[in-house]
């Protein structure tokens, strides 16, 4: 390795695909200097995890107008056959809350680490954030005519993807080196 390529900063490194320097022990790691994108990408990231979980919170403010209207129905149904017993429209109601919490929180954790990692460089961070953003899309598909907070997180998950495949960013997410060492 010449001399020119020892002085290298890990953000040149990190341009020609190259990883940082290793760090030893009672040093300091060097911080790569992040590119605005990123940086607003990583916010958008959180802030669709934050607009996931507004949709079960909502959701769960209003629980008891859903059950009334879901009991309604119910009692205008003709075919006692079809009637549900009012109790089991509760647990309904309370098990979709739940799940939608669930899910709400396990997308926002994600969408954190992997928008964390993503901030610091790592390449297949934002190809796990591509795959979140397009599971999410096909969510927000099912949920079109309800869940603004889905459709909302879907729209600043597409913007927060895009601000990640700039061109200008393009050297701070480099490519795995096909050689072996």
């Amino acid at each position: 390795m010449s001399d020119s390529r020892a002085d290298e900063t890990d953000d040149e490194r990190r341009r020609r695909g190259r990883a940082p320097d290793p760090i030893l022990p009672g040093q300091e790691a060097p911080k790569p200097t992040v590119p605005k994108p990123v940086a607003i990408s990583f916010w958008l990231w959180i802030t669709t995890g934050l607009f996931l979980l507004a949709g079960p919170v909502y959701l769960l403010i209003g629980r008891q107008t859903v059950i009334d209207e879901f009991s309604r129905q119910n009692a205008e149904q003709r075919d006692p056959a079809l009637k549900v017993d009012p109790a089991r429209i509760v647990d309904g109601v309370d098990g979709l809350i739940l799940n939608l919490f669930v899910g709400a929180i396990t997308f926002a954790l994600l969408f954190a680490l992997f928008a964390y990692k993503a901030r610091e460089g790592t390449r297949s961070a934002r190809t796990v954030l591509t795959v979140l953003a397009v599971v999410l899309a096909l969510v927000g598909l099912f949920y079109l005519a309800g869940a603004i907070f889905v459709v909302l997180g879907t729209l600043l998950a597409v913007i927060a993807l895009i601000l990640m495949y700039l061109p200008s960013v393009a050297g701070y997410f480099p490519k795995a080196g096909r050689e072996l060492p």
